[in-house]
């Protein structure tokens, strides 16, 4: 069953087998932004012409293994990536691909594992993209922090403002006109430098 934050999420298929395309429409449409791509010179420039959150790859592909292709998205974009493999070469492919990150899994591949599997991964990105989103914010805070204090130090010096009056002026403007410390402080340092 879809979950609501599973909506945002797009998928790059890409196989040459209609039948595969098929099955992963069927079983993942309801809740995934989904395109097809049919061959891995196809898939690179989807690839570079669009942000996809998954790319799942049944090798092989005409124009290549598809091993390469899996190692080249993996390394260039934020989009992780699934691979169905043949039973024959799993474990040669999985030895090569496992620690970039990529996810194989040996065909035939139940609609139940491919399901499971196309959830972890979209599990993973969620998780990735709070922490990006956090890492952000702290990044926002410490530059914020640190113009302020520059302003400080620029009020103490050219206004002789002790340093509790300088943090008092600051933070009294950005009340009374409504914006951030940062902007303020901002004002300070572009006046007073």
């Amino acid at each position: 069953m879809p979950r609501n934050d599973d909506i945002q999420h797009s998928i790059l298929i890409v196989s040459a087998k209609e039948k595969f395309k098929d099955d992963i429409k069927r079983s993942l449409n309801n809740y995934m932004t989904l395109e097809l791509a049919a061959s891995g010179a196809l898939a690179r420039r989807m690839s570079l012409e669009r942000f996809y959150d998954l790319v799942i790859i049944n090798i092989p592909l005409p124009d290549e293994t598809g091993e390469e292709l899996a190692l080249d998205i993996a390394q260039s974009c934020d989009a992780s990536v699934l691979l169905t493999v043949p039973g024959d070469n799993y474990l040669d492919i999985l030895e090569h691909v496992t620690d970039q990150g990529i996810l194989a899994v040996s065909k035939p591949v139940s609609p139940e594992i491919l399901d499971k599997a196309v959830r972890y991964l979209a599990a993973t990105e969620d998780r990735i993209r709070k922490l990006q989103r956090k890492n952000e914010k702290l990044e926002e805070k410490l530059e914020e922090q640190r113009l302020v204090s520059k302003a400080k130090l620029l009020l103490i010096e050219k206004k002789h403002m002790s340093e509790e009056e300088a943090h008092r002026f600051i933070g009294r403007n950005a009340m009374n006109l409504g914006v951030s410390r940062k902007r303020i402080a901002q004002k300070v340092i572009d006046d007073l430098e």
